[in-house]
């Protein structure tokens, strides 16, 4: 059963890890419908068709980090003429910005030194502001 009006399809965005990360930027460029995309830890595709401007938030461990190991996230950067934040969270690990996080603190099995459930608070406060800015209605 659909639910016509439940979806605002003027107010859509993509948020990917890892693979889905890397698919955030393909899909901006062939979807006019995605205004927005966040890349948590995720390689890019490079080079792109051409540049992206539309908001973009990439949110990594510390290896993603201006002139990392990943050249992508450099390359991309470059490409980006919208609005744009490169975050890179200390102490943390690829599946950090996962709930595999705070349910492997759980089960005293920690995958990275920041604590668990901080890595779900900091994923979660800066994807949620992200949509929020470029999305939420301004009154």
């Amino acid at each position: 059963m659909a639910v016509r009006g439940m979806i605002d399809t003027d107010r859509v965005a993509m948020v990917g890890h890892s693979a889905g990360g890397f698919s955030t930027i393909p899909a901006l460029l062939s979807d006019a419908r995605l205004k927005a995309a966040v890349n948590m830890d995720g390689n890019f595709r490079y080079p792109h068709p051409k540049p992206l401007n539309r908001p973009m938030l990439m949110l990594g461990k510390p290896s993603h980090v201006p002139g990392g190991p990943d050249p992508t996230w450099d390359d991309t950067w470059r490409e980006l003429t919208g609005w744009k934040r490169w975050l890179t969270v200390d102490s943390t690990e690829h599946t950090s910005f996962t709930d595999v996080a705070p349910l492997a603190k759980q089960l005293n099995i920690p995958l990275q030194d920041l604590d668990g459930d901080r890595c779900d608070a900091l994923t979660r406060a800066y994807v949620t502001a992200f949509v929020d800015r470029h999305l939420r209605p301004q009154n």
